[in-house]
This record gives structure tokens, sequence and C-alpha cells, in this order.
């Protein structure tokens, strides 16, 4: 039994380490890919390879989860896609926005410096939580509704601490920066592109909750789906929006070690996350959050000569707060016996499934 809540402890150890260095590295990295001196790179390619390593990995897993035969893993396949093309159409929403959403963060991660996107990309938990009181008729708790007020007070603060001032600030030293390649820096774009990628999650997750309810289907198999039918919306984006940048340079122009990096990291980081999430509680989540976005503060100052003003702590120190408290239970709280507690099968479910509607 020691040995057990041993290895148990350890997990929850990997857990936290795991969703803090995804939380955090991903937004530096995309910060630093965005601004570096050097040829930029099309980011509705990056998106689309996503998808592809994605694609490609979910099929690994499923062939691993089908005995390693390739006989089973067509005809799963088969039955998963191509016997069931409602269920597969209904994919097609989802997929079509996370791709639009994917291409908004790297738009943001452009105009935004890597803390100051951290901290705004939390205002997806109100997106979420506005859309599975409509869609889901989910009932919030008052500790809830009073987080999401405090986040959003916290958000604020911060976009306010970075316009606020026209001297010596973050968003005055974002333009000094040794230029590269990359676009002028616009804060009201990168926030506006934040937002919209705030409430296309909101919403593309909670429609993809809706539809896991009651599905027998394992969570590699859905990211096969949403990956195979979100490519012909990434190629579609990549002609729409670049498509003259495409026939000029290529569609691996700026393409180095680092950009295939950022890539896989943002293709196999969600998959990891997914793997370690069911040993991770609201609260080590919420921890995992807020070093994320400590982390990203302190790098952003070393890497991207980023100052750190009163409001802005204050704001952060508000939406960190606010990840706390959305997710403490009063009921389950008092309920626990003790902090050990081994989650139900029926929370793990719930959590696989919230974990898959949020795709990161």
């Amino acid at each position: 039994m020691k040995v057990t809540a041993a290895h148990g402890n350890n997990l929850k150890y990997l857990s936290l380490v795991t969703l803090t260095l995804q939380n955090a590295i991903l937004g530096l990295s995309m910060r630093y890919g965005r601004t570096r001196p050097g040829d930029l790179f099309l980011s509705s390619t990056a998106v689309v390879m996503a998808e592809v390593v994605k694609l490609v990995t979910s099929l690994v897993l499923v062939y691993l989860e089908e005995g390693k035969h390739f006989g089973r893993l067509q005809a799963a396949l088969h039955q998963t896609i191509v016997k069931q093309p409602l269920d597969t159409l209904k994919i097609c929403v989802p997929s079509m926005l996370y791709i639009i959403q994917n291409n908004l963060l790297y738009v943001s991660a452009s105009h935004l410096d890597a803390a100051t996107y951290q901290v705004t990309y939390q205002l997806k938990i109100l997106t979420t939580a506005v859309f599975a009181v409509l869609i889901l008729r989910r009932r919030l708790l008052p500790t809830q509704w009073a987080a999401l007020v405090l986040l959003v007070v916290g958000v604020a603060s911060v976009q306010l601490a970075q316009t606020g001032e026209d001297g010596g600030t973050a968003a005055t030293r974002q333009q000094s920066m040794p230029p590269g390649d990359g676009p002028e820096q616009n804060r009201l774009l990168g926030f506006s592109a934040a937002l919209g990628a705030c409430f296309l999650s909101g919403l593309a997750g909670i429609y993809f909750e809706k539809m896991l309810k009651g599905a027998d289907i394992s969570i590699w198999m859905r990211n096969i789906q949403l990956s195979l039918l979100s490519l012909p919306f990434g190629l579609l984006t990549c002609a729409v929006n670049d498509g003259a940048q495409l026939a000029s340079r290529g569609f691996f122009f700026g393409y180095d070690g680092f950009v295939i990096y950022l890539v896989v990291l943002q293709a196999v980081g969600g998959l990891i996350v997914a793997v370690v999430v069911k040993y991770a509680d609201n609260i080590l989540k919420g921890f995992a959050t807020s070093l994320a976005i400590i982390i990203s503060c302190v790098a952003s100052i070393y890497l991207f000569d980023f100052s750190l003003s009163l409001q802005f702590t204050a704001g952060a120190a508000l939406v960190i707060g606010s990840i706390f408290l959305y997710g403490y239970d009063p009921a389950t709280a008092k309920g626990a016996k003790s902090i050990g507690t081994r989650p139900s099968a029926k929370s793990l479910a719930e959590a696989e499934e919230r974990l898959l509607a949020e795709k990161v």
C-alpha cells in the first residue's frame, strides 16, 4: 500500500512538472519564434504541420492499442470514420474552430509579450464557463462566478498596465527590440487575437465535450478524427491568408531546427498532457498554470526586455487567485477524507473529455 501511495505521489509530481513546462515553454517559444531575427516562417503552415504531427502520433498510439496489428488499425479507422459519417461530419465544426484558434494564437504571440499572452489567454476559463452554462446547462457555484469576475479584473489590469504608461513600459521596450523580419508590434491586434482564440476555445471545447458524452471512442481515435478533418481547413487557411507568399517562397520558407521543435512541441505536448492530466486534480492544475505564468514573467524579463510593473503583478496575482478559486469545490473539500484520495473512474473520464475538448 505504501508503494502504491508513493507511486501515486510520483505521478502527481510528474504531472505538475509536465503541465507547468507545457504551459510556460509553449508560450515563450511561440513568442521567440515570431520575433527572432531571420526569415519569418508562415504561421499558417506551422499550424498545418502541427496537425500532421498530431495525426501521425495518434495513428501510432492507436496502432499500439490494437496490438501492433495493421489489420486491426485499418478496421478500427474504418469502423470509426467511414461507417459513422454523421459522427465524422460533426467533428468538422470543432476542427475548423481549432484551426482558426491556433492561427489566432500565433497572431497573439506575434504582438504580445509572453507574460501578457500567458495571462490574457486564461480568459478561456471565462468563455468555457459561459458556453458550459448556455450549451450544457451546467450550473456554476457562487465561488466560480466570483472567480470569473476576478479573472476579468485581473486580465484588464494586466492590459491597462501595458498601455497606461508612456515611457519605460513593456509596450515601449517591445518596440525597441532588435528588429527581425517579424511583424510590427500592435498590442490591440494581439489582444483582439487572444480574445478571439479564447472565444473559439470555449465554444469548440464545450461543443466537443457535448459530443463526447456517451461515445465509446478512445481519446487517440478522437485526435485522429480531429487532425484528419483539420488538415483541409488548415490548407484552405494557408491558401487564403498566405497564398501569394506560398507561391513565391514555398511552404517551408523560414523553417529551421527551432521551427520544427516548435511544431513538435505544439503537437506532441498536448498529447503528453492528455496522458498525465488524469493524475492531476484541480489544485495541481491550478499550481501548474500559476507556475507557468510566473515562469513566463521571469523569462520575459531576461529574454524579451520585459518590464514588470506593480499593476501587472497585481493583475497576474488576481488571475492566479481566480484559477484556484474556480477549481475549488467546497462540497468536495468537505467530503474528502485525505489529499491522497483516488479519483473515481467517472471523474477521470470527465477529466479526459475536458482535456481533449481543450485540445492543447
